[in-house]
């Protein structure tokens, strides 16, 4: 049981950083787009809504993968900003 939970564990971890990526990610895209009220996740779903004209409904209830997915493009060559990563 023991693997079990620590691959549970290693697997929702993975899953809580890919989520943050997209946020930190939506402050890059925030500033590129020239945004002045969103940032973090709000500005991926406004720029989702511009770009696919997709509603509000939709783009939030797309989940991280998907997120990912059809970011994928913008996010190529983007790296997590070093204020954005964990201490050591």
């Amino acid at each position: 049981m023991d693997d079990y939970y620590n691959a549970t564990r290693k697997l929702r971890r993975a899953e809580a950083e890919q989520r943050f990526h997209v946020d930190v990610f939506g402050d890059h895209l925030a500033q590129k787009q020239g945004y002045k009220q969103h940032s973090g996740i709000d500005a991926v779903w406004f720029y989702l809504v511009e770009r696919y004209h997709w509603t509000p409904a939709t783009v939030r209830a797309l989940n991280t993968e998907d997120l990912v997915f059809l970011l994928a493009e913008e996010m190529s060559g983007w790296t997590v900003p070093q204020s954005a990563k964990p201490e050591s």
